[in-house]
């Protein structure tokens, strides 16, 4: 006999019908109640919210003059013992009242979020920041205030292994992969919670921390989030749950769960516990809905499946027009593989800020 150890479990995908499955004849807000707070419960932030720092203890570690914008490192507590990294980029010229949208640009699966700045860290940042890595610069070139934020789990915010006085390991909970998320997500269900809602807190306390340091020039109506694969995935589920983020563009990371992450192998960070059970993420685009999301994918993307976005984007497009704005979607599919299209991104991303 051959074993085959995925056949159980692509039975169950096959005949599953997830609870909360968006329906268009449900009254939209009772369902909306209804499905945050299955969202809340399954990525652990009511109990996120409930460890909150009380003091987020921000500091400003570097200040940096660059070509047309200033470069700050800033680090601050979101919950107690969870110490956050970003970079703050800020164009020059700023008028006295002048205002301008707050751009996250989230990183994916990299060596960190240096790459995002333009940081050469280790061996490999310099070919990955040419071809895909600088969002953040990017994005400040187009004239944005931005931030980059180091996600949980990633980079400098990694897990480390313990040592003793004579150099041996004594814990480990890194194999010593530039971005192996898996102890901490483990860790993280076992207490009830996960690597996704421990991003999405963190981006909601780095709101909060632009807002009140650099909050002068930042338009508050006027917040988006975007990123790439993992950075994508924080830039879709951070939209779930801050209603503050005017706009969601995530690249390269959304797609129904059975035409990805429950179908090909991806890094343990994606999941949220039971998800399946009660949601596909199409259905989450109700938490967005009625801010602007718009849905960037490749057509030769071979873990997010373009077959599945565009059936996905069926029920985006059912979601937002029960929401009463039709126009406040889009998704646009690219002729390239699991890749941030420069090209096409920030055109796109200054056509739907111009709709705020």
């Amino acid at each position: 006999m051959k074993f085959d150890g995925r056949v159980c479990h692509d039975i169950l995908v096959e005949k599953a019908k997830p609870i909360l499955t968006f329906d268009e004849n449900r009254n939209f807000e009772e369902y909306r109640k209804e499905l945050r707070e299955k969202f809340m419960e399954l990525t652990g932030l009511y109990d996120i919210e409930k460890n909150a720092a009380l003091d987020p203890d921000f500091q400003i570690e570097e200040e940096v003059q660059l070509d047309g914008y200033k470069r700050y490192r800033i680090t601050f507590e979101s919950e107690v013992g969870a110490y956050v990294l970003a970079y703050v980029l800020i164009p020059d010229g700023l008028k006295k009242g002048e205002k301008r949208p707050l751009v996250f640009t989230q990183q994916g699966h990299s060596s960190g979020v240096h790459n995002s700045v333009g940081i050469e860290l280790y061996e490999g940042d310099k070919k990955y920041q040419e071809t895909r890595g600088m969002f953040a610069v990017q994005s400040v070139k187009q004239g944005y205030i931005t931030v980059a934020v180091e996600n949980r789990a990633m980079g400098e915010r990694a897990a480390q292994n313990i040592t003793n006085e004579k150099g041996e390991i004594t814990r480990i909970v890194q194999l010593g992969k530039v971005h192996d998320c898996f102890y901490e997500e483990m860790t993280g269900m076992l207490l009830g919670r996960c690597n996704i809602g421990e991003r999405c807190f963190d981006m909601k306390c780095a709101i909060d921390v632009m807002l009140k340091h650099f909050g002068e020039h930042i338009d508050e109506k006027k917040i988006v989030v975007t990123g790439n694969s993992g950075g994508g995935t924080v830039s879709f589920y951070s939209a779930c749950y801050d209603e503050r983020i005017a706009l969601s563009v995530p690249s390269c990371a959304f797609c129904p769960y059975p035409d990805s992450i429950l179908q090909f192998y991806h890094c343990s960070c994606n999941y949220i516990p039971s998800a399946f059970k009660w949601f596909d993420m199409q259905d989450l685009s109700a938490l967005i809905a009625p801010r602007r999301l718009v849905l960037v994918n490749g057509e030769w993307d071979h873990g997010f499946l373009a077959k599945g976005v565009r059936k996905g984007y069926e029920t985006v497009k059912k979601v937002y027009e029960k929401a009463g704005v039709p126009d406040n979607c889009a998704s646009i599919i690219h002729q390239y593989g699991h890749f941030w299209a420069v090209e096409y991104m920030w055109p796109l991303i200054h056509q739907w800020i111009a709709k705020i």
